[in-house]
């Protein structure tokens, strides 16, 4: 499986984790900003970059990071999925 197709499903997972907790999600990641779903309901807005085995590098995190004139009720967040591993390591950017 190449690594396009590993991120795509990777970010069908993360997209159907939120969904069954009751978020409403939409796919940014074809608009090539810096996060892949935006998911939104009453409790709040979470932004989040979905990545496949490896993090992102210095540049996007900096990318990440910059995307800073937000609501007081949202997130950025990265969503880190191993391989073989059920759950994604999930991190809150500052």
């Amino acid at each position: 499986m190449n690594t396009s197709a590993k991120g795509a499903r990777a970010e069908r997972r993360a997209r159907r984790m939120l969904e069954a907790a009751g978020w409403t999600v939409v796919r940014a990641g074809g608009s090539l900003g810096p996060f892949d779903l935006v998911a939104f309901s009453r409790a709040g807005l979470r932004l989040v970059q979905v990545k496949m085995n490896r993090g992102p590098g210095q540049v996007e995190r900096a990318r990440l990071a910059a995307f800073d004139n937000l609501p007081h009720n949202a997130t950025r967040e990265l969503w880190l999925f191993r391989d073989r591993q059920r759950t994604p390591q999930i991190e809150v950017l500052p």
